[in-house]
């Protein structure tokens, strides 16, 4: 049977199954139903299929299947409402898809849904049944603020962020697409009312404060600004936002005081002095200090909030490094050492300390970042490479001294990831994504203090 007559066949099948179950007045009374069992399997694979090949992959503005995976995580606590009918149209576009010529109607999407068609779908981080607590995910990253919250209880209810790969990741491990640019309405509009905390790790944006009052209106056209205004619209009772360490003496302080003043007085929140915390403090072995910024709802009566305090506890990279031989890939060329030697010389020579740098098994790593020097201030020694054939197009030899990077699980693991959180994009992209992720850690040891002074666990 060739590919065409296999899939006129499903087709066929998949009528036959459709209009018998479709016959059934409740579609829960049938649960053991050879035809429910059927429609249900062949509809599972239509959606299996299509997620590999997207209905509409290279729309922005389409957020069918972000409403769809919405939908199917918040079926059974209300909140699904928010995104019942673009669920049911990208289920009708799934399935017209796959069985053409058959004509899926409306009313065989919305029972597709009501059969929880798609919990067969595996991802290592599923939502918990009984949730403590709602949250918001913006600016989501690969999820770090999401298994923070979800250790500890919570369940997310929505969640947003616009590159393309990292929403690869994110699906992967949470079986939810998050939506996309939230600086749109459109966006905005799925995000359901009654959570009880926002995260974000905005972006730290080019403020311009060239306004008098230095409020609301003058953060407009920042990313910050649209954080704010949910956060104005939704009333959550408290909010949780990371950012670098710099936002705090950046435009000589001018930027962290116009955001104080937006949360703390157009908000009404009250915003205990942000804090910067490292990563190191909390259990990873990562030298990566950021900024936190917590706030509490009026109405919530908290008047007063204890930042945590470091986890007395010696790590070093060794805690995290390669149980394995690492592929030759990750070793570098002689030419490129001598290149990192000599870049390092220079810089030397003019009284600067910028260059490459190795870190033993006993020291704790540089700040994993995104671009510049981000993975040559984090090379490693590795004698254990028993193979020096390049496996890549290098200039020279693979260096003989066991100078390798670091992989994408090592950086994955200086960040607080578990190891059944997976990688499903190229070595690029997940050095960029886990160079943007938040420390899992250390952003789980605030949340709890959070939700402690909620009463919320």
């Amino acid at each position: 049977m060739d590919f065409q007559d296999s899939h006129q066949q499903n087709s066929t099948n998949a009528l036959v199954s459709s209009q018998k179950y479709l016959s059934c007045n409740d579609p829960n009374e049938e649960e053991g139903s050879s035809e429910k069992m059927e429609f249900k399997e062949n509809i599972s694979l239509a959606y299996l299929t299509e997620r590999r090949s997207k209905v509409n992959p290279a729309d922005p503005e389409d957020y069918r299947e972000s409403a769809l995976t919405h939908y199917l995580h918040n079926n059974k606590n209300g909140v699904s409402a928010y995104f019942k009918d673009d669920a049911v149209a990208y289920t009708q576009a799934v399935l017209q898809n796959r069985y053409q010529p058959m004509e899926i109607s409306v009313e065989l999407a919305q029972k597709a849904l009501q059969t929880n068609l798609f919990e067969s779908i595996d991802t290592p981080f599923v939502p918990i049944k009984n949730p403590k607590f709602q949250f918001i995910d913006l600016f989501a990253g690969i999820g770090g603020f999401r298994l923070a919250f979800q250790n500890l209880g919570g369940k997310c209810v929505f969640t947003s962020e616009w590159d393309k790969e990292a929403k690869r990741t994110y699906l992967t491990n949470f079986g939810e697409l998050p939506f996309g640019d939230i600086t749109k309405e459109k966006t905005k509009s799925f995000i359901p009312n009654g959570f009880d905390v926002l995260c974000a790790g905005f972006p730290c944006q080019a403020f311009s404060i060239a306004g008098k009052r230095g409020g609301f209106e003058d953060t407009r056209g920042t990313l910050f600004f649209d954080v704010a205004e949910i956060i104005r619209r939704k009333q959550p009772k408290a909010f949780f936002l990371e950012n670098v360490k710099g936002l705090r003496s950046h435009d000589k302080g001018k930027t962290l005081e116009t955001i104080l003043n937006v949360l703390r007085n157009d908000l009404g929140y009250y915003v205990p002095d942000p804090q910067i915390l490292n990563a190191r403090d909390f259990g990873v072995p990562q030298n990566r200090e950021r900024i936190f910024i917590v706030g509490f709802h009026k109405e919530t009566g908290i008047e007063s909030f204890q930042y945590p305090k470091p986890l007395d506890r010696k790590i070093s990279f060794a805690d995290v490094k390669e149980r394995d031989v690492v592929p030759t890939r990750y070793y570098l060329s002689t030419q490129y050492l001598k290149t990192l030697e000599e870049h390092k010389a220079r810089h030397a020579g003019k009284g600067n300390g910028f260059g490459y740098e190795v870190i033993p098994d006993d020291a704790i790593a540089n700040a994993v970042v995104c671009g510049g020097m981000g993975r040559e201030r984090n090379l490693v020694y590795d004698d254990r490479i028993t193979d020096f054939t390049p496996t890549t197009k290098i200039k020279g030899e693979v260096n003989r001294e066991g100078i390798r990077k670091m992989t994408p699980r090592e950086w994955a693991r200086l960040q607080g990831f578990p190891d059944e959180f997976i990688i499903p994009v190229a070595d690029a992209s997940a050095y960029k994504q886990f160079g943007n992720s938040v420390a899992v850690p250390a952003i789980q040891a605030t949340a709890k203090q959070i939700l402690k002074t909620l009463n919320l666990i």
